[in-house]
């Protein structure tokens, strides 16, 4: 059946294509341009001034003038900025607060102004676009798209709409895609997300639904109620189901769980958006990482990680980074952000051109004794052990043991399971083994006997999805962190009794 839509998709996709492969092979010019216009617009504003943004020509005025600051640092003007007052970071005022989160400091209300609230849905739009382009699939425009998000009602604060993310960003879906998009703005505004996931199920099981997108955790949530309520594999649900697009967490650990739901494989888009930007998009279904958005109004600065906390790390551009190692990711931004730690480690996969996957996050470690063991490496050594056995893994997170009742400290490892193993000593030899390949400094502690090998701790089915309720962040971007440098998840899976 011929579809003007998706007939005009392909030549669209192409000519999106041309554009981004021209900033895209011209990375140093465009970021110049970038980081030039950020400081001529931001001059007259009071953080300019504070920060003498008048004198500032290079990169190195621009480090020797901005410290590196993470929102608490940058609360006193944010501060100002949520109280009314205008030209504070940026000039005039946000037209959203995207409210989050913090872990230390309560809400944290991250702006978003008019030049830089486009860049979220260019850089989300452009992706699909660019799968098209390398695919020449474009039949699934036809059909209905999912974005499983919070909720898109809004508060007002001194005259700004304020809300999550992904709520904000549901009142700028294209007019071309509205009758397309699921759920239904009644649905969508539903709070409590049990209730919401079971009137999403509902609502799609009879459409024809061709796309599928949100956090693996909540989607692989979906996708259980789906197979509860029909006694189907999604893929026969959804006969037309063959894109799935995510963030927010890597999609490895949850591939083969997806599979045996979906029944059969699908392509996948990963993007990588925050409230402080859409920072890159996978351009790419044979190439490893994401293509970073050089030309999104955001100015990016690198630090490796495990230089981080020294005295006074080395602030790099994209010109002298390097590939496969660790970089805390600063940023820049016409929202108003300056040299802000958005808390992200990096890898860089490709530099012609750029492409970065997500490492971790620089508070999402163990290096209780010096280990530095980072999210890329537990979710590579959990892939590993798990490879070319039935064993699948629904949620995991993993925390140190300083103080066991007996025996030298470890790694505890909290695994939920779809298919249990037989034997849990040889799955976690199997992960220690990983480890040790991709960590030389938890090497080390292992010879040295300063840590002995990990240990598994069984997670009952459902045990993850109960914690987060019992601390009301379940569904929306709430999500597990894979490592904690502390024992506050693990000792409240244990004391809530929802481990095994």
């Amino acid at each position: 059946m011929f579809s003007i839509k998706s007939a005009l998709a392909k030549p669209f996709a192409f000519i999106i294509k041309k554009s981004v492969l021209k900033w895209a092979n011209n990375p140093i010019e465009t970021q110049h341009k970038v980081f030039e216009n950020l400081i001529a617009v931001a001059k007259q504003t009071q953080f300019g001034k504070d920060h003498d943004f008048s004198s500032i020509k290079t990169h190195a005025d621009f480090v020797s003038r901005v410290p590196v600051r993470d929102y608490e640092d940058l609360k006193p003007y944010v501060e100002r900025v949520v109280a009314g007052e205008h030209d504070i970071l940026w000039k005039g005022k946000p037209i959203y607060f995207a409210k989050t989160s913090g872990t230390t400091s309560g809400a944290k209300y991250i702006p978003i102004t008019k030049e830089s609230m486009p860049t979220h849905i260019e850089a989300a739009r452009n992706a699909i676009l660019m799968y098209i382009a390398e695919t020449g699939n474009a039949d699934f425009v036809d059909g209905k798209m999912i974005f499983l998000q919070g909720s898109p009602v809004l508060n007002e604060k001194n005259g700004v709409q304020l809300g999550r993310l992904s709520g904000i960003v549901a009142h700028f879906v294209p007019k071309y895609l509205q009758k397309n998009r699921m759920p239904s703005w009644e649905t969508n505004c539903i709070e409590d997300w049990e209730t919401k996931v079971e009137a999403i199920v509902t609502e799609t099981l009879p459409e024809n639904m061709t796309v599928i997108s949100g956090i693996p955790s909540w989607v692989q949530m979906y996708f259980e109620k789906i197979n509860q309520r029909t006694g189907k594999k999604v893929g026969d649900v959804f006969k037309n189901f063959n894109l799935f697009i995510f963030g927010g967490v890597n999609y490895e650990p949850y591939r083969a769980k997806f599979e045996s739901l979906i029944g059969r494989k699908v392509d996948s888009i990963e993007l990588y958006p925050a409230s402080e930007g859409f920072f890159a998009y996978q351009d790419q279904q044979k190439e490893k990482g994401m293509l970073l958005q050089l030309n999104s109004g955001i100015f990016y600065e690198f630090i490796k990680a495990d230089e981080f906390f020294d005295e006074n790390p080395k602030r790099i551009t994209i010109k002298d980074v390097q590939l496969h190692t660790n970089y805390v990711m600063i940023i820049s931004s016409t929202a108003g952000l300056w040299a802000y730690n958005i808390g992200d480690t990096v890898q860089f996969t490709s530099l012609k051109p750029y492409r970065v996957i997500v490492s971790g996050r620089i508070k999402h470690f163990i290096s209780a004794f010096g280990e530095h063991v980072i999210g890329k490496e537990v979710e590579q050594a959990l892939k590993e052990a798990v490879a070319g056995t039935t064993v699948q893994v629904s949620e995991f997170t993993v925390a140190p043991e300083i103080n066991p009742k007996s025996g030298l400290p470890y790694h505890e490892w909290f695994i939920e399971f779809e298919n249990q193993p037989e034997n849990l000593d040889q799955l976690a030899e199997k992960i220690e083994s990983s480890l040790q390949a991709q960590n030389s400094y938890y090497v080390d502690l292992i010879v040295g006997k300063v840590l002995q090998p990990l240990k598994i701790t069984v997670v009952k089915k459902n045990g993850f999805q109960d914690y987060m309720k019992s601390i009301g962040k379940l569904g929306g971007q709430n999500k597990i962190p894979r490592l904690s440098n502390d024992r506050k998840i693990a000792d409240a899976l244990i004391a809530k009794n929802l481990t095994n």
